[in-house]
């Protein structure tokens, strides 16, 4: 399969709405097996995703989010929940053989946190471009109530929600118009 840049990032777009074509358990499969490659500190990997598709679970998900994101969750055949697991240091052992990781972590909470959501944010990421390569089109959302995502889907797990995104193939008629971006001189700087 021939990827490009242009399929990735120029002409991939934030989608706004889908099509009804569902997205297949193997493609899902298929995104995870791509995205877990990605690198993290020490291997360490504390994403874990949770695919909210049926219409149970999505009207679940959508009393959980904004008023604006709440179409996009109803409407996507599929809607992620990019979690990151607090206890991902217990699988450093496996993870991270080079070295004792584990210790690095245990009682050490600050950084937990800020690793779990460094790392699984970079994860996230590497969901979506996994996803583009495959010919999905992502919605990613940060207007939800965390408090409530994790209680809806992940209670009684040691997984917080870091963000969602929707999935599937998008809608051209609904996406907005490109934004601008910074340019490269007022983002980057050498030191």
């Amino acid at each position: 399969m021939q990827i490009s840049t242009e399929q990735l990032f120029n002409d991939a777009r934030t989608q706004n709405g889908y099509t009804d074509q569902p997205v297949s358990d193997a493609t899902l499969r298929e995104i995870y097996e791509l995205m877990k490659w990605g690198p993290t500190s020490a291997n360490c990997s504390p994403a874990r995703l949770l695919f909210v598709r049926s219409p149970e679970a999505r009207a679940r998900l959508a009393a959980c989010v904004s008023a604006g994101n709440q179409p996009k969750v109803l409407a996507a055949p599929v809607t992620a929940l990019i979690g990151m697991d607090m206890e991902f240091h217990e699988k450093l052992p496996r993870l991270f053989p080079h070295a004792d990781a584990r210790a690095w972590f245990v009682g050490n909470q600050p950084m937990i946190d800020a690793t779990a959501f460094r790392n699984s944010s970079l994860q996230g990421a590497y969901f979506i471009i996994a996803a583009r390569a495959l010919g999905l089109g992502c919605g990613p959302m940060s207007g939800f109530d965390a408090a409530k995502v994790d209680a809806a889907f992940w209670a009684g797990t040691p997984v917080k929600t870091n963000f969602i995104c929707s999935l599937g193939h998008g809608d051209p008629s609904k996406v907005f118009a490109r934004s601008p971006r910074l340019t490269f001189e007022e983002a980057c700087r050498f030191a």
